[in-house]
Parts: C-alpha cells; structure tokens; sequence
C-alpha cells in the first residue's frame, strides 16, 4: 500500500474580472472518482490544502445536471461525505514528498484563485516532477502548474505536453468572458505544449511522470492511468 498525496485548493471561491466572488472550491468528481480508485486498490489517500484548511466543495458540481442525474449526483454526494480525509488536511507548506508515492491534483475553479500563486505548491509541483514520482493534474488543476517556476524564471513545466480546461469549455461553460484569465492561454504563456480535446469528452495526456486530463470526465481514466504507475 502506498500513500497518495491530493493538493486541493483552500478557497470557496473565483475573483471574476468584475472584482466578485464567483462560489467555487474544488469540483466533486474529480476528487472522488480517483480517491475511489485508489482506495479501491489499497492505496491510502492525504489531503493537503493551503494553510491546512478543510475543503470546500464547489456546490455547482454536486448539482443534477453536472452529474447526469440526481442518482448519480447523490452517489457522489454520499462519496464525498465518506472521505475522511478531506475533513483533516495537512499544511501544504508541511508536506514530505518523500512520504508520497504520486501527488494528484483535482479541479474546479478554486486553483485559479490559491494555487496558481502559491509558491509551496509550486515548489512540491517542481519536486514531483523531477522526482520521477507520478503526478496527476486534472480539468483546472493545471493552474498550480503556473507557480512552478525555477530559478530562471522559467516554467518547470515548459515543454512538456499538457491538457487542461480548455477555452472552448469555459467559453460553453458561459464564464469565459468574466474571467480574469483562462487556464489555456496562461499555460501556453508557460510554455507548456497544450493538448485540447473535444469539449467534456474524456481526454489524458502522458509525458514522461506527468498525467494531466482535460475535464470531469477525464478524472477517472486519468486514476486509472495513474494506478499503472505506482508500484
């Protein structure tokens, strides 16, 4: 059994371009859909979140129609409230990757906001990566990669093949244009070499330790692709 370590953002909330508070956190499934596939493989998973503050859940993701149905939305809910883990989250600026077997980073909106300028997750980011260890990103997880610069100035991410929420879905998602930034134009900034798919369709990108999936529906193949990696 090995420990997985999930970096989840510590707001409730997206500051829009306007200046107002957007409710978000992190996205439902993309948290539960990999927490179950690693539990279910005898993994332990760790929570860690900025200062060490309990998670919040981005309602919108616990909603019917983000989930196919409410059956399905009430089985994530359930889900939810069963991960313990998520109610005892480490100090990010704490964590030990060598206590790690792979490091995974869910959505929603709420990386935009923290963890795309914090410099502990940038560093534990930059770590992984070069460890070897393999690190998952998914939907808007890949904003954290924006704060993993290295000495340079660079990114430690540039030239690497990444996907992520794409403009396309945030534009369908009907937040494109009150946002500040989008994930991909500020990835590509990076350097990093963006890999989009078709909106909402299930889409993980491979390089070298680094598994990145472009929406929702790409957590669970991206746990899966995740779990072929772990010893």
């Amino acid at each position: 059994m090995s420990k997985i370590l999930f970096v989840i953002t510590g707001v409730d909330h997206w500051t829009l371009a306007d200046g107002t508070r957007h409710p978000s956190g992190f996205w439902a499934e993309e948290a539960v859909a990999p927490y179950e596939a690693f539990e279910a493989a005898g993994h332990e998973v760790v929570v860690a979140t900025p200062g060490g503050v309990v998670p919040t859940v981005d309602k919108g993701s616990l909603a019917p129609e983000a989930n196919g149905g409410q059956e399905a939305a009430d089985r994530i809910a359930h889900a939810l409230a069963s991960m313990t883990a998520l109610q005892r989250p480490l100090k990010l600026a704490e964590v030990d990757l060598a206590d790690y077997a792979a490091v995974f980073y869910p959505g929603g909106h709420g990386p935009m906001e923290d963890l795309a300028v914090d410099a502990d997750s940038g560093r534990l980011l930059t770590l992984a990566l070069e460890s070897g260890k393999p690190l998952g990103v998914v939907c808007h997880g890949p904003a954290a990669l924006l704060a993993a610069t290295k000495e340079d100035g660079t990114n430690a991410f540039a030239g690497y093949r990444v996907s992520g929420f794409t403009n396309a879905e945030e534009t369908q998602a009907g937040l494109a244009d009150k946002a500040k930034w989008l994930l991909q134009d500020r990835l590509v900034e990076a350097g990093v070499d963006f890999q989009e798919g078709e909106p909402w369709a299930p889409k993980v990108v491979v390089d070298r330790n680094l598994v990145t999936g472009q929406n929702p529906a790409s957590s669970a193949p991206l746990a899966a692709e995740l779990l072929k990696r772990l010893p």
